[in-house]
């Protein structure tokens, strides 16, 4: 009772309200700069299970907009780090940690177990991954997304609302559309966005308001202007979907989940090629391995510097344009070569460990 007592004063909400809260269970896909303002107001709202998927490590340059994390965390596991820390300020619900990264393999089963899902990732093979399956599910899911100063916030697949297809059915290329790493974004807009991510979480298990389900609601943080933009269903997606007999993501990526790697999955590091295929003056710049330098803007003149012997690695800040790189070699028939599922930074912490 003194723990939610600001929510119990609310007429609206009461002690009922709360124990919805505390029966309710949400999985939150993504411990960056979204998932760690959103895991924070529900642990402390009181949600009684929650779920973080996330196979990162973190980072110093995650610093600057990941407040739940510290110094002391970086190298280390987000979901795992994220628990550690959610459970100190919230000791009374339960917490689960899956440090992996969401795939093919285990969406189903993972989101299977919660009623409301959030999508914090930063990618689009994981966005809609999460709708697809979320349409099968019959579960709503909370989205969330970034550019430099602009966010957006709806809600999809709710009482038979749309799904993120039905705004958006065919999703953009690898590499059309740049992320926070490659373009930056300004620290405090994650925070609002995720915020706003918790509190459509927390409308819908108690039942408060109207959730953004059908508008796609667009904030720009230097005037502090928002939008809302209506949509309705379409019947021609969600049939497209219920009627896959398997989640496909070949039309979400240029190259084949079964050709991206893990750093975790690296073993012998002295036999492997990594490729930066970053531009020459972005950092930090990677040297306790063995690196070829080919920046995407020499890539296509270039290729054929690439050696067909060995296992090559390509890598750049996020996981993008390793992907366009990949694509482009498998065009050319070269064998064994990856994409680097984590960025440069990533990577750089993990060889210095």
């Amino acid at each position: 009772m003194n723990r939610y007592q600001r929510h119990i004063q609310l007429a609206e909400v009461g002690a009922s309200g709360q124990e919805k809260l505390s029966a309710a269970k949400v999985l939150v896909v993504g411990t960056g700069g979204l998932g760690c303002p959103a895991l924070q107001y529900l642990v402390a709202a009181g949600v009684g299970k929650i779920g973080i998927v996330d196979g990162d490590r973190v980072s110093l340059t995650n610093l600057q907009r990941q407040v739940l994390f510290d110094e002391k965390d970086v190298g280390l596991n987000k979901a795992i780090q994220a628990k550690e820390k959610l459970e100190a300020l919230n000791s009374k619900i339960e917490i689960e940690a899956f440090p992996n990264h969401l795939g093919l393999e285990n969406a189903e089963e993972l989101l299977g177990k919660y009623d409301i899902i959030l999508d914090c990732s930063d990618n689009f093979v994981t966005r809609y991954l999460v709708n697809d399956i979320c349409v099968r599910l019959e579960k709503p899911f909370v989205h969330g997304s970034l550019y430099k100063y602009e966010g957006q916030v709806s809600v999809f697949n709710y009482q038979s609302g749309p799904s993120y297809r039905c705004l958006f059915p065919d999703p953009p290329k690898s590499g059309d559309i740049p992320n926070c790493n490659e373009v930056g974004v300004l620290g405090v807009l994650p925070g609002i966005i995720g915020t706003l991510q918790a509190t459509e979480a927390i409308k819908m298990i108690l039942g408060l308001g109207s959730p953004l389900s059908r508008k796609l609601m667009h904030y720009n943080l230097l005037d502090h202007r928002q939008r809302i933009i209506e949509f309705s269903r379409n019947e021609g997606e969600i049939k497209k979907i219920k009627d896959l007999d398997t989640i496909s993501l070949v039309d979400t990526n240029d190259c084949q989940l079964e050709t991206q790697i893990s750093i975790e999955e690296l073993d012998n590091l002295e036999s492997t090629l990594f490729i930066d295929v970053r531009e020459l003056d972005e950092l930090p710049r990677v040297e306790k391995v063995n690196v070829s330098e080919l920046p995407m803007s020499q890539f296509s003149k270039e290729i054929k510097s690439i050696p067909v012997e060995g296992m090559k690695v390509f890598f750049c800040a996020s996981g993008i344009r390793s992907n366009q790189a990949l694509a482009k070699a498998k065009k050319q028939n070269i064998p064994n070569c990856y994409s680097l599922m984590e960025g440069a930074d990533e990577l750089e912490t993990w060889l210095n460990k």
